[in-house]
């Protein structure tokens, strides 16, 4: 049975700074939380009704789970993980394939951009620090169970973007710069995506050392973050 403290602490993780005052986040939903187990993530804590077949360190009842949910309609499984973030490495990102995120609003585009970090066995990614909250449940539930398989980092992009080899090319996507076709396949490249509605932020442009467009046809504005990203991903993963 849950006490009230157990129920406020659960309830009280949809706010970013409780999350980061706890270093605790919440993901619920039979799917997202069956794909995280699958893929070796470290649960500290599993609640779930009879229903949930799998793994649980806590039962409870379908109206305690309603309760404590964070969705109108509750699910059978509520998880709780630690948050946990790894620091970038001096020159990480001379080597292997990196997606940048430069203010990536949406939670749902965050975590779409790390199953296409998944997708195409990308290296790492890094979000600046104005992105959508990486723990936030929109983030973990729209990048299924990439977000346990995609190393992520959180640092200043034009801090680090300045020290990157002069080797590694550090692609901008931007409606205005050579077409992405053109592109031939890099082991070492980092690749840029900036905020849905800005683009890329003046510091992180100024970083850039070659501006890559998808061309456009038709009369559209703009393609949104993860698609562009998607795009040029697989226009540099051709041929590999």
């Amino acid at each position: 049975m849950l006490t009230k403290a157990e129920l406020q602490r659960l309830r009280s993780l949809r706010d970013k700074k409780i999350r980061e005052a706890l270093g605790l986040f919440v993901v619920e939903g039979e799917k997202v939380v069956g794909e995280l187990l699958a893929a070796g993530f470290p649960f500290a804590e599993i609640y779930a009704t009879p229903e949930w077949p799998g793994r649980k360190t806590h039962g409870v009842s379908a109206d305690e789970m309603a309760r404590a949910s964070h969705f109108p309609t509750p699910s059978s499984v509520l998880a709780v993980g630690t948050i946990a973030r790894t620091p970038l490495a001096p020159g990480a990102l001379d080597r292997g394939l990196t997606l940048a995120l430069d203010g990536v609003q949406d939670p749902g585009n965050v975590g779409t951009l790390l199953r296409i970090a998944d997708w195409f066995a990308l290296d790492r990614v890094v979000l600046s620090p104005d992105c959508a909250d990486l723990f936030h449940q929109k983030t973990i539930n729209a990048s299924m169970g990439s977000f346990a398989r995609v190393r992520t980092h959180t640092a200043d992009l034009a801090a680090i973007l300045g020290g990157v080899a002069a080797t590694t090319p550090i692609l901008g996507c931007d409606l205005v710069g050579e077409t992405v076709h053109v592109l031939p396949a890099l082991r070492d490249a980092v690749i840029v995506i900036g905020s849905e509605g800005r683009g890329l932020s003046p510091s992180v442009a100024a970083r850039i050392t070659r501006r890559v467009t998808i061309p456009r046809l038709g009369a559209a504005e703009s393609l949104n973050a993860a698609v562009a990203a998607a795009i040029v991903c697989d226009n540099l993963r051709r041929g590999r």
